[in-house]
């Protein structure tokens, strides 16, 4: 007669352990190609992994039981430097593929002098990202997260059960996310509620990012935050929590669009000092991209302002899957 073995509950610390042994292996993986520049989707999965891994170490502090090396300032101190790489990646493919092809021909020619100045400053941050890891931090790091894979170690919470505090792990950071000031740009108080104004001109657009951009911008990363934290425990919850991380995401997407026009136009007029006017067709490109984002925009903005959204984001992370977790 064959025994039925009794199904694993998993712990806080087992949910820890898995998520930081996956996104530092996904870190290690693309090392040596970022090392040597050899392909940008490299670097790009490179910094995913190690932002990921940053928001494992992080959200799990309470369970884990870490090193020094292994702290949050450490691994996002490395975590930007691979992202002003990446940055600077994405700038030149933007350039290239959605505007360049778009651009009469003079125009065109005008725009060599960015991509000059491009190659250039990614030189430099090239060598600098090259130093951080061949640098005493990153090898620091990579050791102790080594050592601590082979013979974890953990605080007392690690050995409750995930879904007793699951909700409680989550729930703060849905909070600062829905709370976040961003939400309120571009809207005004009606009769107690907040309305969003709509039908503005490309114009006054241009003038709220130019003033309020940079909260835009927070609310993105509040946004990527909530995202990767969802992320860790997708397979604990259902459909609705699918949902929400898929809106998040294009929240996130949207506004990251949105900024990187922004970043863009800015690098640009630096490039070009006075002689941007020289680049007609590409700056009202640029301002035509914020101005759809914007439309993209107002409509997710609107349905997270509505009160009956943002109880249900609240209750569909109060109600994990019922039943063992094996």
């Amino acid at each position: 007669m064959k025994l039925a073995t009794q199904p694993t509950v998993k712990t806080l610390g087992d949910y820890a352990y898995q998520a930081i042994q996956k996104h530092f292996k996904k870190t290690l993986k693309w090392e040596k190609s970022v090392k040597k520049d050899e392909d940008p989707e490299a670097l790009h999965q490179m910094r995913v992994g190690m932002r990921r891994l940053r928001t494992a170490v992080t959200r799990f502090g309470l369970a884990v039981d870490v090193s020094k090396p292994v702290s949050d300032r450490n691994i996002g101190k490395i975590a930007r430097r691979l992202g002003s790489l990446r940055d600077l990646d994405v700038l030149k493919e933007s350039l290239e593929n959605n505007y360049k092809p778009n651009l009469p021909r003079k125009e065109q020619e005008s725009l060599q002098i960015a991509f000059t100045a491009l190659a250039k400053q990614r030189e430099d941050v090239l060598s600098s990202v090259q130093k951080t890891l061949k640098s005493e931090s990153y090898k620091s790091l990579k050791d102790a997260l080594d050592k601590w894979l082979e013979k974890p170690s953990y605080q007392p919470f690690a050995s409750v059960t995930i879904q007793q505090v699951l909700p409680d792990l989550l729930l703060p950071e849905v909070s600062n996310f829905l709370l976040h000031p961003g939400w309120l740009i571009g809207t005004e108080i009606v009769d107690s509620e907040l309305k969003v104004q709509k039908n503005w001109e490309p114009e006054k657009i241009e003038k709220q990012l130019t003033t309020e951009g940079e909260v835009l911008h927070n609310l993105r990363k509040e946004a990527k935050r909530v995202r990767y934290q969802m992320e860790l425990f997708s397979d604990l919850y259902g459909e609705s929590y699918a949902a929400y991380i898929t809106e998040v995401k294009s929240i996130q997407e949207i506004l990251g669009t949105m900024q990187d026009s922004a970043v863009l136009t800015e690098w640009l007029a630096d490039v070009f000092k006075s002689e941007l006017q020289t680049l007609p067709t590409l700056v009202s490109l640029l301002t035509e991209n914020r101005y759809q984002s914007w439309q993209q925009w107002q409509p997710l903005q609107e349905r997270y302002l509505k009160t009956e959204t943002r109880h249900s984001f609240h209750l569909t992370i109060l109600h994990p899957l019922s039943g063992v977790i094996n």
